[in-house]
């Protein structure tokens, strides 16, 4: 999130409008806070299984800022369908695999266990399936033998910190054609 707020400066074409979490202690709110960003937090833990009722509430101060578009990074609540469809082609995220392999959790893990010789990450657009929708970019790094998961995940962290604010800048332009790093 933070790559993604610093790097709309200048003469990029967006600008962070809300920075919203279901976690109210969540770090980034205050990181975000302290930059002059608003923020909101929706606990989805009183909602139960109700993740409609999670999600009604979580819609509200989306639709109070009014975003072109809404980027995930660290929100980990798979979102549904409904959801997604108010934010349809405008909404991106980033995932720690080179999609459409890996899907889903412990991503470094699986790649190690199956002998993979790169891993990397990806920036798509959401859609209702999870970690999918049309890839906007995707940054490549090897495994290297005797890499933990804990190695592969902080080279892979190093990469999507560039590919995510490269993503946004040319996805708010209207480019949707792919960013391949390195």
């Amino acid at each position: 999130m933070l790559s993604l707020v610093d790097s709309m400066i200048g003469g990029h074409p967006a600008r962070p409008c809300l920075v919203l979490s279901n976690d109210a202690d969540a770090g980034g709110l205050k990181k975000a806070r302290a930059r002059g960003i608003p923020t909101a937090a929706v606990d989805h833990r009183p909602f139960g299984e109700d993740r409609a009722a999670f999600e009604a509430e979580l819609l509200k101060p989306l639709q109070q800022a009014q975003p072109d578009i809404v980027c995930l990074a660290g929100f980990m609540r798979v979102l549904t369908g409904e959801f997604v469809s108010h934010f349809q082609g405008r909404m991106l995220n980033i995932h720690p695999s080179l999609l459409p392999k890996y899907k889903g959790l412990h991503t470094h893990a699986r790649a190690i266990e199956a002998g993979d010789t790169e891993h990397g990450c990806t920036v798509h657009e959401v859609t209702a399936a999870l970690d999918d929708g049309p890839i906007l970019g995707q940054a490549r790094v090897d495994v290297r033998p005797g890499d933990t998961p804990e190695d592969l995940a902080a080279r892979v962290l190093t990469w999507e910190h560039k590919l995510y604010p490269a993503v946004l800048r040319r996805f708010s332009m209207g480019n949707t054609e792919p960013v391949l790093l390195p």
